[in-house]
C-alpha cells in the first residue's frame, strides 16, 4: 500500500491521478490525499484551490488507520498550512519509506507552493523524508545556494550537486536524488548519508527529444515510493525508476495540444 499526498491535475498527467497509474504499473496500489485542486491542461497551469487543512487531517488519519502504508509519496503542498498538517502526520506516524518530492512550481511556471510552505519544507520535512528528488533548480533553491548562469557541463554541475546534497543532509534529509531532466546531461544524481559516510552515483542518461514530458518528475517520485515499497534498496530503486520514466516517456501518444503526459500504463496491452 502506498500512500500519495499531492494535487489534483485535470488532465492525469501529474499529481494524484497520475500516481495511482504509477502505482498500478509498478504492481503496488495507490491510497491518495489531494492537498489541493488546481485548474490546468496540458497548455499550462491556470488555477489552484487548496484544500481545506482539516480535511487532509482527517483523511490521513482515516488512512493510517484502516491501511498499512509501506511507503508515502509528497508532492505538491501548496500552503504553509496544509504543509503543517501533513508534517505532523509524518512525525505521528512514522511511516516507512517517505519520499519526498518538493513541488515548488509547475514546469509552465507557475508557483505551487506559497513562501510559508517553502519554510515548512526546509525546516521540517527535510528531516522528517527518507528521500527526496528535487530537480536542479529545487535542489538550489532549498540548499539555500545561488545556480548557475546558463548551461552548464557535467563537470562544472557535479560539484554543485554534492554542495546541495551536502547541505540537505545537515538538514536531516538521509538522501537525495536530484533529478537531471533540466542539466546538460540527463543524469540523476544520488547522495546517500549511512552512519557517517556518505555514499554517490550518478545515473547516466540521455535526453529524449519529446513532448510528453509533463508529470515526469511525479512519476519518478511514486515509482521510487513503490519500489522500496516492494523491497528494492534505494540505488536499485533509483535506476529502476529512472528507467520506468524513460519507458513511459518512448512509449508515450499524442495527448492534448500542449506538453503531453508520458504513458505511464505502457507496460499494457495496446488494445485495452
Amino acid at each position: 500500500m502506498v500512500l500519495s499526498i499531492a494535487g489534483y491535475d485535470p488532465s492525469s498527467g501529474a499529481g494524484i491521478t497520475a500516481d495511482v497509474k504509477t502505482a498500478a504499473a509498478l504492481g503496488c496500489y495507490a491510497v491518495t490525499c489531494i492537498t489541493a485542486l488546481t485548474v490546468q491542461s496540458t497548455q499550462g497551469v491556470f488555477g489552484v484551490e487548496p484544500v481545506r487543512p482539516e480535511t487532509i487531517r482527517e483523511t490521513l488519519s482515516r488512512l493510517a488507520d484502516d491501511f498499512e502504508l509501506a511507503a508515502v509519496r509528497v508532492g505538491m503542498l501548496g500552503t504553509g498550512g496544509v504543509a503543517e498538517v501533513v508534517a505532523d502526520f509524518l512525525r505521528r506516524n512514522r511511516p516507512k519509506n517517505v519520499v519526498l518530492d518538493p513541488v515548488l512550481r509547475s514546469s509552465s511556471g507557475a508557483a505551487l507552493l506559497d513562501d510559508a510552505g517553502g519554510g515548512v519544507v526546509r525546516s521540517q520535512f527535510l528531516a522528517l523524508s527518507d528521500t527526496i528528488t528535487p530537480n536542479f533548480e529545487e535542489a538550489m533553491v532549498l540548499a539555500g545556494i545561488e545556480p548557475p548562469n546558463g548551461p552548464s557541463s557535467w563537470p562544472e554541475v557535479l560539484p554543485l550537486l554534492r554542495a546541495c546534497a551536502a547541505k540537505l543532509h545537515e538538514a536531516g534529509c538521509r538522501a537525495v536524488v536530484v533529478t537531471g531532466g533540466h542539466l546538460p546531461e540527463a543524469n540523476d544524481f544520488l547522495s546517500l548519508r549511512e552512519s557517517d559516510k556518505t555514499v554517490e552515483q550518478v545515473f547516466k542518461g540521455a535526453r529524449i527529444d519529446s513532448r510528453a514530458t509533463h508529470g515526469t518528475g511525479c512519476a519518478f517520485a511514486m515509482a521510487l515510493a513503490c519500489l522500496l515499497a516492494r523491497g528494492r534498496d534505494l540505488p536499485a530503486a533509483v535506476g529502476e525508476a529512472k528507467e520506468f520514466v524513460r519507458q513511459a516517456m518512448l512509449a508515450a501518444y499524442p495527448v492534448g495540444r500542449g506538453t503531453g503526459p508520458m504513458n505511464h500504463l505502457f507496460r499494457l496491452p495496446k488494445d485495452l
